[in-house]
């Protein structure tokens, strides 16, 4: 047995996961840590503020790029990577003026649609974080794509504890909304910051590459054009579905509603920070080798997404027995309903955990197509079932029940169908190869 566990973790997919992994989770300590604080300083209205304008955020930067990021691990040749990378920037500098100008004329608007009227001037901050979060994109695919796992491990440390000791910190002289939304608007070019530092001591070829290159990048464009065509989207309906509870809650409950849904999201997003991030960065470019080698994929996917359901199980299943009394003992009592989403969002995240591997594959398997519509489906059900809670039983936790236990569904029949998918991909470049 232990022979075998030493074999396993010389593997390099498997170091490289200890590596990634032992940083989130040392992350996750730190928001752990810091979390308990924050709750008490600020108090759920305040939260629910926070977490109204992290969802805003959360439905652009996924695509401030229009995720071309996301390609820079794809191509085998450096130069094309650095095409791509040009026109992330160049596509995110593009969104970030538009959104400037949508600002300037209607931010009184916008600000009374995601009731943030006490803190409206934050959202001229949006413009920025688009630009500094594609940046960020654009470095971290850069470190994945170099294998650079350790660095992004320890980038992951620095960022979580300048951003939530922030929150602390002032937090304990000026405990207001404003606080939580700039650190909230900061960690994107905390992050970015500390990884050009990296590469600067580290003498990486980065930069002289960028300088160097020449090349015409527009044309990348259309190369990479599945990703703004389908992946873009598919990454704007999935964002709105996962930023649209809070903004729903906030204007079918109040914002204190959406701050119950933020914290409870918050909590149960640990485990899949601690361990499923590090497996999915790491899974992708592995699984893009394993398409290239005409290895089984399938078998690669079935094997990932078994072993990330299996651990999402015990931390879930005691949040689904316990989450009101855990919640009131770590963030005070005036939480405990926070508690009670979270038992019910457990039965959703069990298999949004599990899913992935699979998410990461369908770019790979050129299935981008499916997975827009697919996301505009979820989206659209997971709309409805908010609407059933509010409108047939008037009950902000009966709203969350039907809308994780949608969810979970929802995820269910993605991992299938992206299985069936894999299976006729490999079927498809067998007649191929013969």
């Amino acid at each position: 047995m232990n022979k075998k566990l030493k074999i396993l973790i010389q593997k390099k997919f498997v170091k490289n996961i200890i590596v990634l992994a032992s940083g989130t989770i040392i992350a996750q300590i730190i928001t752990l840590t810091f979390m308990p604080i924050i709750t008490r300083l600020y108090g759920p209205q305040i939260y629910g503020l926070m977490g109204i304008y992290l969802s805003i955020l959360s439905f652009i930067i996924p695509v401030a790029a229009l995720t071309y990021p996301t390609a820079i691990v794809l191509p085998p040749k450096t130069n094309k990577a650095i095409n791509i990378i040009k026109a992330s920037l160049s596509a995110a500098t593009f969104l970030s003026i538009i959104t400037l100008g949508i600002l300037l004329i209607f931010y009184n608007d916008l600000a009374k649609i995601f009731n943030l009227e006490s803190v409206t001037n934050t959202l001229f901050l949006i413009p920025l974080v688009i630009l500094t979060a594609s940046v960020d994109q654009v470095l971290k695919q850069w470190l994945i794509r170099e294998n650079q796992f350790k660095v992004l491990s320890k980038i992951t440390i620095y960022e979580t504890f300048i951003v939530y000791g922030g929150m602390v910190l002032i937090g304990l002289f000026f405990p207001l909304a404003t606080v939580l939304i700039i650190f909230v608007a900061a960690k994107s070019a905390v992050s970015s910051l500390m990884i050009v530092l990296s590469l600067l001591k580290n003498k990486d070829e980065f930069f002289k590459l960028i300088i160097n290159h020449k090349e015409n990048f527009r044309n990348t464009y259309q190369e990479y054009s599945d990703f703004p065509l389908y992946r873009a989207p598919q990454e704007l309906f999935n964002a709105g579905s996962q930023s649209l509870p809070i903004l729903m809650l906030a204007a079918l409950f109040g914002p204190a509603a959406a701050g119950f849904y933020s914290i409870g999201r918050t909590a149960l997003s640990i485990p899949s920070r601690l361990i499923g991030s590090a497996v999915n960065d790491v899974f992708y470019p592995r699984i893009a080798q394993a398409a290239n080698a005409d290895e089984n994929i399938t078998e690669l996917i079935k094997r990932a997404t078994i072993i990330l359901f299996l651990i999402a199980i015990v931390p879930f299943g005691i949040i689904m027995i316990i989450g009101p009394w855990l919640f009131s003992l770590l963030f005070g009592a005036e939480w405990f309903v926070a508690g009670e989403y979270a038992r019910w969002l457990s039965i959703w995240i069990i298999f949004s955990f599990a899913t992935g591997p699979s998410i990461k594959a369908l770019p790979v398997l050129s299935a981008q197509s499916f997975h827009l519509k697919y996301t505009i489906f979820s989206l659209v059900l997971r709309i409805l079932a908010l609407l059933t809670g509010f409108y047939l039983f008037e009950s902000d936790i009966v709203a969350v029940a039907i809308f994780s236990i949608t969810g979970a569904l929802l995820e269910i029949i993605l991992i299938l169908i992206t299985l069936r998918i894999s299976s006729h991909y490999q079927i498809s470049k067998g007649k191929e190869l013969f």
